[in-house]
C-alpha cells in the first residue's frame, strides 16, 4: 500500500490545514488521489477531504484532472440537452426546478446546493460550458521538462504562446503517448487546446498524441519559429 514508512510526525503540521503534516500535503497536492492516497489505511479517515490537495484548490493535481474530465465530457460525451439547459440556466443566475437534472449535475461536480435549497454552478460546470462553446484548436506542443516529484511536465503550446511554459499533469502525457517520463523532454506532440485561455494553468490539453514525423530539416530553429508563428496567426484569425 502507498504511504510513508514512518510514524505520523508530531512537529511538522501543515500551516494550511489541521489534518496533515507539511510533507504529506506536498505529496497529496501532486497526486490526483489527493492526500488520502498517500497514507496508510489507518490514517485515511483523518486526512480525507484535506483542502490542500482538493480538486477545489487551483493548481493541485486533482484540480487539473477534474478540468480535463469536464472538458472531455463536454467535447466527446455531452450532457443530455435537458440537463445542459439547466446548467446554462444556473450559469445565468436563474432558478432551476428540475430536481433530477440538478441531482445529476451535483453528482458530476458541475453544480452545488446549500442547506437552504439554493443551487449554483460550480467552477467545473463553467469549465464544461466553456468547452462546449469556445473553439478548441489543434496545436503543436513541445515538452520542455518533467518534474517527477511534482508530477508535472512543462510544455509550450505554439498556438497559444510559444515562449510561455504551460504545466500539464505528467500522467496525462505518459498515458496518452505510452512514453516513460524521462523520454518526454524534447518530444513534440499534438493536442486540442483552448487557446483563448488567459493563464497557463487554464489551458486544457485533450486528444494528446505524438506528432507526425516532420520532413528533414523541419526542426531547424528558424523553421520551428515559422511553424509557431503560423499557429499564432491561426489563433488571431479565429479571434477576428
Amino acid at each position: 500500500m502507498p504511504g510513508p514508512a514512518f510514524e505520523w510526525p508530531e512537529e511538522e503540521n501543515c500551516p494550511n490545514c489541521s489534518c496533515c503534516f507539511r510533507e504529506l500535503c506536498q505529496r497529496g497536492a501532486a497526486r490526483t488521489g489527493e492526500c488520502v492516497s498517500c497514507v496508510r489505511p489507518e490514517y485515511r479517515m483523518g486526512v480525507f477531504g484535506c483542502p490542500c490537495s482538493s480538486p477545489l484548490l487551483r493548481g493541485t493535481a486533482a484540480w487539473r484532472a477534474e478540468r480535463i474530465r469536464a472538458t472531455v465530457r463536454a467535447t466527446e460525451c455531452p450532457l443530455p440537452p435537458c440537463v445542459e439547459v439547466i446548467l446554462r440556466a444556473l450559469a445565468q443566475g436563474e432558478v432551476a426546478e428540475d430536481r433530477q437534472a440538478l441531482g445529476l449535475l451535483r453528482v458530476g461536480g458541475f453544480a452545488q446546493d446549500t442547506d437552504d435549497g439554493e443551487w449554483s454552478i460550480c467552477e467545473l460546470g463553467q469549465v464544461y460550458l466553456d468547452a462546449r462553446h469556445d473553439p478548441r484548436l489543434p496545436a503543436c506542443v513541445e515538452v520542455l521538462s518533467v518534474d517527477k516529484t511534482a508530477r508535472l511536465a512543462q510544455v509550450t503550446v505554439g498556438a497559444w504562446d510559444p515562449a510561455r511554459p504551460v504545466p500539464v499533469l505528467l500522467s496525462h502525457l505518459t498515458d496518452a503517448t505510452g512514453l516513460p517520463a524521462e523520454e518526454l523532454p524534447g518530444v513534440w506532440l499534438e493536442a486540442d487546446v483552448n487557446c483563448h485561455a488567459q493563464e497557463p494553468d487554464d489551458l486544457v490539453l485533450t486528444k494528446v498524441r505524438l506528432a507526425e514525423p516532420l520532413a528533414q530539416g523541419a526542426m531547424d530553429p528558424e523553421q520551428t519559429v515559422t511553424l509557431q508563428a503560423s499557429d499564432v496567426a491561426l489563433v488571431g484569425g479565429e479571434q477576428a
